[in-house]
This record gives structure tokens, sequence and C-alpha cells, in this order.
């Protein structure tokens, strides 16, 4: 009867040794050398296992299917013919009209409808093979009994092991970026505030990097922003900014909100000159373009982090950028972020997914391997517009990040195409048969008649 009650006494506390051992050996291998910037060569092993195993999918997955069913996905749902319009058009005969001419017309309506070049950047590009990750269109994992065992294997050190230990880190980097930015808030403003506030959010961002599996290359780090400046990067994940942060610090730019993020944001805000907006002030393009001039105008202050596209793309394309970060002057440092999707989807699409679920996706993945590239500072030229200035930033971030450029708003996300953007495409077709005269050859034809 003794030992029966003795015995929860002698559980419990090998149980509390046993956590306290965990979670100083956890701090002692993960937590301080990630505050410190120093690698002990965990995330390396991590990162060689996770490559051989994935190539070792890979090829058994070839053996069992036809190599050709590895390759579709490099594909769209269609193939399409990249023949421009002009030139279709221009093959057509001037002066006979035949039915069959309007064939053409009605595919590319047909192509447009079912994959068209706009909202299918808003969903997770599809992968060349399969990383035994859940998130593919075909079950690959039923397709061996062997790749199937070690689909369950991944399953298990996925949720069962990382998952709970990438949420700690995430804990423990959260709660001392509150606690340490409002500490260093206290302090009056001088050069020992921002260097403590520089040391506290290089320290937590490194932690949220770990609690990611983050591995990240940071190339021509020569050509980083300085302060006084505006550093522009295209968008795939809110986590983009804590990549960025891990190699340098900056002000951030953006709305105000509730809840967790807006707990941060109002401490983060005490120790570094942040630019939140609340919603009503966003509308008013003047005001923040006033207060985002004074910022830049003091060269003691951090450069400004702004995401021009304004929502999140799928890591393959860079959509139009918003002309307003370009209006306000100043050096721009344009920086192209890269994700490896092979390793993990870090594309947040917001319409499907909350952010807590998006975060639960992240921190299942295997890990998060991004490259990011610092491009030469650029400035705007003396006739150049707001609009061409833009634009010539993101040509040279989507060159260095093998991105797609398109010219379309990244609102189209969320909003219907305007009447202005459907007059602007029809104009360019009258255009096209006007110069092509079949225009005039129909009207001729009709009159004939």
């Amino acid at each position: 009867w003794t030992l029966i009650q003795v015995f929860p006494w002698i559980l419990s506390t090998w149980l509390l040794d046993v956590g306290a051992l965990c979670v100083a050996v956890m701090l002692g291998l993960i937590v301080v050398p990630s505050a410190l910037g120093i690698s002990l060569g965990i995330s390396e092993a991590y990162m060689w296992v996770l490559v051989k195993t994935l190539e070792w999918a890979t090829t058994r997955l070839q053996k069992e299917l036809f190599s050709h069913v590895v390759t579709l996905f490099s594909q769209g749902i269609i193939e399409r013919d990249e023949t421009p319009m002009e030139v279709e058009i221009a093959r057509l005969h001037r002066a006979d009209f035949e039915f069959s001419h309007i064939f053409y017309f009605c595919r590319k309506g047909f192509e447009a409808i079912v994959e068209d070049e706009v909202t299918q950047r808003f969903s997770s590009e599809e992968l060349l093979s399969w990383n035994l990750l859940t998130r593919t269109n075909v079950n690959f994992h039923y397709i061996s009994l062997r790749l199937t065992i070690v689909w369950v294997i991944g399953v298990i050190v996925r949720y069962c092991f990382l998952l709970p230990l990438r949420i700690t880190l995430a804990t423990i980097g959260i709660t001392s970026m509150i606690v340490g930015t409002t500490m260093v808030g206290q302090l009056p403003n001088g050069s020992v505030k921002n260097y403590l506030s520089e040391v506290v959010h290089l320290t937590c961002s490194r932690i949220l990097v770990r609690a990611l599996s983050g591995t990240i290359r940071y190339h021509n780090k020569e050509n980083r922003p300085q302060k006084g400046g505006i550093c522009v990067a295209n968008h795939t994940s809110p986590i983009d900014a804590i990549i960025l942060t891990n190699d340098g610090c900056y002000a951030m730019v953006g709305q105000v909100h509730g809840g967790l993020m807006g707990v941060i944001q109002r401490a983060t805000v005490k120790a570094c000159p942040h630019v939140w907006f609340e919603r009503s002030e966003i509308k008013d393009r003047h005001l923040v373009t006033k207060r985002l001039r004074e910022h830049v105008a003091d060269k003691t202050k951090l450069p400004i982090l702004i995401f021009p596209e304004g929502t999140c793309i799928n890591n393959t394309s860079v959509m139009m950028f918003k002309k307003g970060s370009f209006e306000i002057g100043g050096t721009i440092y344009p920086v192209a972020i890269k994700y490896d999707p092979q390793f993990g989807d870090a594309f947040w699409n917001s319409s499907k997914y909350n952010i807590v679920s998006y975060l639960l996706r992240i921190m299942t993945s295997w890990a998060i391997v991004c490259n990011v590239w610092y491009l030469p500072p650029m400035v705007r030229q003396e006739n150049e517009d707001a609009v061409q200035f833009a634009n010539r930033v993101r040509s040279a971030i989507a060159r260095q990040g093998g991105l797609t450029e398109l010219p379309w708003d990244g609102g189209l996300k969320r909003a219907k195409v305007k009447d202005t953007f459907k007059e602007e495409q029809q104009k360019n077709y009258s255009k096209m048969l006007v110069r092509n005269g079949s225009t005039e050859s129909t009207c001729t034809g009709a009159e004939s008649d």
C-alpha cells in the first residue's frame, strides 16, 4: 500500500526531471546558439538526411511509375499555344472570312477560363516529385509499401517530434520579443536604446527561424539595405519579414492588427521606429506618404521594409508593385526571395487558410529553405515616373529570383476585375484587328453583300 502511494510521486518527479533535462538540452543546443547566430551542425545534419531521403523517395517513385507521370506536374492543366495573339490574327485571311476563324478565339477563351495566368498564382505551386508531405494531387504514399512506411515515419517525426519542438521555440521567440522590446522601450532615446533594440530583434528572429527549421542563404551581402533607405521585396509569406530580419534589422510598415499580432506590434514599436497604420489612415495616401518621408529623411533610422505587391503570391511570380512606395524618394534596395518548395510550401493562401492553420502547415513541413538576393541599390531617374520606377525594380527582382513577371494587380486575389482593365483589353484587341485590316475587310464585305 505504501508503494502504491509513493509510486505516483516517484513517477511525477521522474517526469519533471526528464522534462527539465529536455528543456536544458534544448536551451543549450538550440536556443542559445540561435541567439548568438552560431550553428552546432545539427541543422546541417538534419538537412543532409532529409535531402538523401527525398532523393531516395524520388528514385523509388520513378521506378514504380512511368517516368512521364512524374514530370506531369511541371506542366499546367492544359497545353497552351504560346504564339502571341497578334501573330495568330495576322494569319487570318484578310478578305475571306471563314467560320473556322472563330475557333481560335473560342480556344483562347476556354484556356483563360480553365487556367488563367492570374488566379493560378494564388494557389500552391505543384512539385516535380513528391516530397513525402500530404500536399499533393496524387496519393503517392499508397503506390509502394516502402514509400508508405517512410511516409508514416515522416508523419510521426513531423507531428510528434518536430511540431512540439517548433511550437516551444516559437513560444520562446515570441515571448522574448515582447518582453525584450517592452523593456528596451522604457529606455530614453539614444544610441544605447537603438543598439539593444537591434540585438533583441536579431536574437528573437534567429530563434523564430530555428522554430521553422529555416535554412537561408544570403547572397551579395554588400548590397544590404542601409539606414535611411527603403527595402522592397517580393511577397510570398508573412515569414518573409522574419527571414530578412534574421540578417539585419528593419522598420516594418503595415496595418495595425488585433490579438497576438497586435500585442507584438505595440511592444516592438516602443523599441523600434516601426510604422503601423490604422485602417482609416491607410485610405489617406497623403498621410501615409508623409509619415514614410519623415522616416526616410532621418538617416539614423533603420531602413523601411515594404512589400509593394500588397498580398502573398505563390513563389512563382512577381505581380504589380503599388507605386506609393516609389513616390517617397530616397534609395530603393531591392531584395529577391525564392523558397525551395521541395522541403515545404511557404506560400500563404489567406483566402483559404487562416493564420493559425497556415502556421500549423508550416511547422509540420520538413523545413523552410530559401535564397535571398540583395540587389544593387536603385534610384529614380529624372525622366521616370513612379510607375515606371516600380516596374524597373520589379523586373530586377523577377530576373534575379527566376520569377515570372506579371503586370496584374495582386488585389485580384479578392476583388473582381475592374471595368477599366476589361476596356483596356478590348481596346488592345480592336487595335490588333485594325492593324491587320480585318475590320476594314469585314466592313467592305458587309457593304458588298
